[in-house]
């Protein structure tokens, strides 16, 4: 959900768009995250400028008083609504003087994400909260020495095929995976664009070396993931159009999701 969005749309009418996907999942079995779709530094209220031509330049602007109150207003809507399954809190936290937003310490962004779990639970949420570190919220490294200080939570990383260098499941392991030895980790943004076709971008440039390496890697080492994005246009697509001819990321993901 990008904090655009929810301005635009006013909470009550998003609440009544949320409510239909929620109502429709749990038809189909499926599990919704609720994703708190911003990017940038939320310490320092500065923000990544967006260049997709979908979306308006402001679209992950947001300020803690705002992130906060949507939270609350997630868990006390969604109490005891096992569908909801999991709070994203922040997409993609990233800290970076040179694209002018600012830094944070890990722990600043600690402390806030902190906050906003004892608020999600003073407010009767029952969804599990997702922490995501930074760089784009691939970098959980900080996590081995100062932990996020709050019991039942889950780890999150967007581990695309250009994060990081082979051999991927040593620089995998040193960056993030060490963390589900010890707790609970969901690649919420995983996918790949082959190198040739247009619009691919660092990054996502990959092909299926990758998605062997990433299902492997998951599968051997407890951690799930979901694949980005299940849109024809927000790429690395899973599908050509709306009649949901599938990419060759489609096609592979589909294939991999559906071998028992």
């Amino acid at each position: 959900m990008h904090p655009a969005a929810w301005r635009i749309h006013g909470k009550e009418n998003y609440l009544k768009l949320l409510d239909q996907g929620v109502a429709w999942a749990k038809e189909t079995g499926l599990y919704v995250i609720i994703d708190w779709h911003s990017i940038g530094n939320l310490q320092e209220e500065k923000f990544f400028g967006n260049n997709s031509e979908l979306f308006p330049p402001t679209a992950y602007n947001t300020t803690q008083a705002e992130t906060a109150d949507f939270w609350k207003t997630m868990a006390k809507h969604y109490r005891g609504n096992n569908t909801v399954a999991f709070f994203e809190l922040f997409n993609e936290p990233t800290v970076n003087p040179e694209l002018n937003i600012g830094s944070c310490t890990w722990p600043q962004w600690k402390a806030l994400m902190e906050k906003i779990i004892k608020d999600i639970r003073a407010h009767g949420g029952t969804a599990i909260p997702l922490v995501a570190g930074f760089n784009f919220g691939y970098d959980l490294t900080p996590v081995a020495a100062d932990p996020i200080d709050a019991k039942d939570i889950g780890y999150v990383a967007h581990p695309y095929p250009m994060k990081a260098k082979q051999p991927w499941d040593v620089n995998w392991t040193h960056d993030w995976g060490f963390v589900a030895d010890k707790y609970p980790v969901i690649l919420t943004e995983v996918g790949f664009l082959e190198p040739d076709a247009p619009g691919n971008y660092n990054p996502i440039t990959g092909d299926e070396t990758y998605g062997d390496a990433l299902t492997s890697y998951c599968t051997k080492h407890g951690i799930s993931y979901t694949v980005w994005c299940f849109d024809p246009h927000w790429g690395p697509c899973l599908i050509k159009d709306w009649n949901f001819t599938p990419t060759r990321e489609g096609t592979y993901f589909k294939k991999s999701m559906s071998q028992p």
